[in-house]
């Protein structure tokens, strides 16, 4: 389940954090949305084979890939 949505300051990228309502750990995926795919949001990475025990630390690793978060 969804549990936040961060977008950049343009509005093209955006990153999902997401609960494992079985596990209760945390994951996230990056999207973007481009002109040409009529505003709709693309997967552009999956982070979700690695989880995190909470939602903070989840936060942490997706600042650690994505530069226009932290």
């Amino acid at each position: 389940m969804i549990i936040r949505s961060i977008e950049d300051l343009s509005g093209q990228y955006c990153v999902d954090f997401i609960e494992d309502e079985t596990s209760g750990s945390f994951t996230f995926k990056v999207f973007r949305k481009d002109p040409e795919d009529y505003g709709r949001w693309s997967m552009m990475a999956d982070y979700s084979r690695t989880s995190y025990a909470s939602q903070a630390l989840a936060v942490v690793a997706a600042k650690a890939v994505l530069p226009w978060l932290a």
